[in-house]
């Protein structure tokens, strides 16, 4: 037997959201988020006291896959994509199914930051790039023994990625990245001029 062992990783998933075909349906997106900011008064007016400098329809309209045939399109790319983490996380799901229930647009202009959260009554997260100039903010993950560390030494410097209490995926247009709802995450302040301009979305099991 091996001496040192590895138990209960963290599962995360980054794909390319198409093989082909991706430039020109991000660009229908570009243009539906700019409209849906430009649109949704009220969202501009929660994101002002929620969501500081930016935009986001979380909290006015957030199931954009039932009524946009684009974010539609983009929930049925998805949803390949999702199975495929289920399965790597070998969940049983006894014959139910993965299901969007949320999906919403955030809008990150320069100093935008959105603070370390998780999703509750959700089983599988996500986030879809559809712009993502260069320099802008990636998407940070805490490790979530964090609570349990209690009197443990700090780490060193430079410690395995497996070690590390934080990590940092880039955010890169056209593609998504797949997390368990449960993982605490957060965007830090985009430090560049340009709109950094992303899709979430939450799955249930139904």
């Amino acid at each position: 037997m091996k001496r040192l062992q590895t138990w209960f990783p963290t599962f995360l998933y980054t794909n390319r959201l198409r093989a082909r075909g991706g430039e020109a349906f991000n660009r229908e997106l570009l243009k539906e988020c700019h409209q849906l900011r430009d649109f949704d008064v009220d969202g501009q007016k929660w994101s002002r006291t929620n969501y500081p400098g930016g935009y986001t329809s979380y909290g006015t309209l957030d199931k954009l896959h039932q009524f946009s045939s684009t974010f539609g399109d983009l929930e049925r790319d998805l949803n390949r994509h999702v199975r495929a983490f289920g399965r790597a996380l070998e969940w049983e799901l006894g014959g139910r199914q993965l299901v969007m229930t949320d999906c919403w647009v955030n809008i990150m202009p320069q100093r935008t930051a959105h603070s370390l959260h998780l999703h509750p009554n959700s089983v599988v997260s996500g986030t879809y790039y559809v712009a993502t100039p260069r320099g802008c903010a990636g998407l940070k993950f805490e490790d979530p023994r964090m609570s349990r560390f209690m009197a443990a030494p700090p780490r060193k410097p430079e410690v395995r990625p497996a070690n590390q209490l934080y990590v940092t995926y880039p955010a890169q247009a056209g593609h998504l990245i797949l997390f368990e709802s449960w993982l605490r995450h957060e965007v830090v302040a985009n430090p560049v001029k340009s709109e950094r301009i992303s899709i979430s979305f939450n799955y249930d099991w139904a």
